[in-house]
């Protein structure tokens, strides 16, 4: 592949190069050296589980690797104490040594499942930030300004409204791009709101003699809601981890507009491709939940297995086309300290009274009343007991197979021993306990 032709297939689904005469002139010494690119990116382990909005820059890290460069997968285990102060408003809890450890092992399993092991380096900047001593520190601090540090936006936005930014804050973009001094990086990529820190790095390396990284920024994926960046912990994220159906059911449970957006930060179908898959669409030629399918089945191939995909498509028909109950459903026992009291006449007896004491009282009877809401969110069908009392309100709620909005279920003991409950695409067994004797 010549180098235009490489500039042109690295430039899709980035969002800025700085600066693509450098890349174009890197990629031409590496050529006629014959000496692989190093291309780092980050990444802090903060939480223990990766999902598609961190494959967007894993993906373009696969490129530079189909063209023959060498990917540097660095992992933040010392910067991670600090926590990145980018995009934030408040300072970030710190994590403790085992969280951290324990994360990144997930991280280098989940990694793999897009980028080469064979042309990826797995580094951890502890390697050399833990080396550092009071006059190294003193040193780098002393590479740099801080007004340039409080020009960035995360910064500028607390210190006008009066919120505290810590000193080790300010040192989190310096010690970043340290890392790309360490590991000579030609090329550091990140995800836009990452932008200050890696240019924090190209300007080091000239400081420290090197010559600078070509900075890279990827898009930042929108979550399933179509609105805020995806995350974990925001509920909208899709994780790498997700079983194949569930990953097929938020696939599915995009907008039809952000499919488009999937399409190009998640395939490697081109440009022109993805564009006629649109055109496909607003001529009537295809339907759009069939794109989307299409869209869920390669996602799903690419962390799975295409047979798996396959199995999650047929599954996704079945329970949202034929209207069916899914084939596995999970299956709990309802738990204590659910309310469920039973009514007899004007008198209420809570079931934890034997069937025998209630029968010689004359007070026997088979019917049982159960809170929906309390039930459903403690079978984790609802955050909460509110959201579970809206999700009635909104018929969003199936008891065996039937529409419920009533805040009281009622059944006949004897005869009813489980409920079938559906809560939008979610579907549990919850087995009835007896009452206590």
């Amino acid at each position: 592949m010549d180098i235009e032709k490489q500039l042109e297939y690295l430039r899709k689904g980035t969002a800025e190069i700085i600066r693509e005469d450098e890349l174009h002139q890197k990629l031409e010494q590496s050529r006629a050296t014959n000496t692989p690119l190093r291309v780092k990116a980050g990444f802090d382990p903060t939480a223990p589980d990766l999902h598609l909005g961190h494959t967007v820059l894993l993906r373009k890290l696969k490129h530079f690797q189909d063209l023959g460069h060498t990917v540097i997968f660095l992992i933040g285990d010392f910067t991670g104490r600090i926590g990145d102060p980018s995009g934030r408003t408040t300072t970030r809890p710190p994590l403790t040594p085992e969280e951290i450890a324990a994360n990144a092992e997930t991280y280098k399993t989940q990694v793999f499942k897009i980028l080469d092991p064979e042309k990826t380096r797995v580094e951890f900047n502890s390697t050399w930030l833990s080396q550092f001593t009071p006059g190294d520190l003193i040193r780098l601090c002393s590479r740099y300004t801080v007004a340039r540090i409080l020009e960035r936006d995360d910064f500028a936005n607390r210190y006008k409204k009066g919120l505290p930014i810590f000193v080790h804050e300010t040192l989190y973009p310096l010690l970043q791009g340290y890392d790309s001094v360490a590991l000579q990086a030609d090329v550091e990529m990140g995800g836009t709101d990452q932008k200050f820190n890696l240019l924090v790095g190209r300007e080091l390396q000239r400081e420290y003699g090197q010559s600078s990284q070509v900075v890279m920024t990827v898009p930042i994926l929108e979550g399933t809601d179509g609105v805020q960046k995806m995350s974990k912990s925001l509920s909208n994220a899709i994780g790498l981890t997700d079983t194949p159906p569930e990953m097929f059911g938020k696939v599915m449970s995009i907008s039809d507009e952000m499919m488009y957006r999937y399409y190009e930060l998640l395939t490697d179908l081109s440009l022109a491709e993805i564009a006629a898959l649109r055109q496909k669409a607003a001529s009537g030629a295809v339907h759009p939940k069939e794109l989307k399918i299409e869209l869920a089945r390669r996602i799903v191939s690419d962390f799975h297995s295409p047979q798996q995909a396959r199995q999650a498509e047929e599954e996704f028909r079945r329970v949202y086309e034929e209207r069916q109950a899914p084939s596995r459903i999970d299956v709990t026992v309802m738990p204590t300290g659910v309310e469920m009291k039973l009514d007899v006449g004007s008198v209420v007896v809570d079931p934890a009274f034997s069937d025998r004491l209630l029968d010689k009282v004359g007070l026997a009877s088979p019917v049982r009343r159960i809170k929906l809401d309390r039930l459903l969110a403690r079978v984790g069908l609802a955050p909460s007991v509110s959201e579970a009392s809206r999700k009635l309100k909104e018929g969003a709620v199936y008891v065996n197979g039937e529409r419920y909005q009533k805040p009281i279920y009622e059944y006949d003991h004897n005869q009813v021993k489980e409920l079938m409950l559906k809560v939008g695409r979610h579907h549990l067994k919850v087995i009835l306990e007896p009452p206590k004797t």
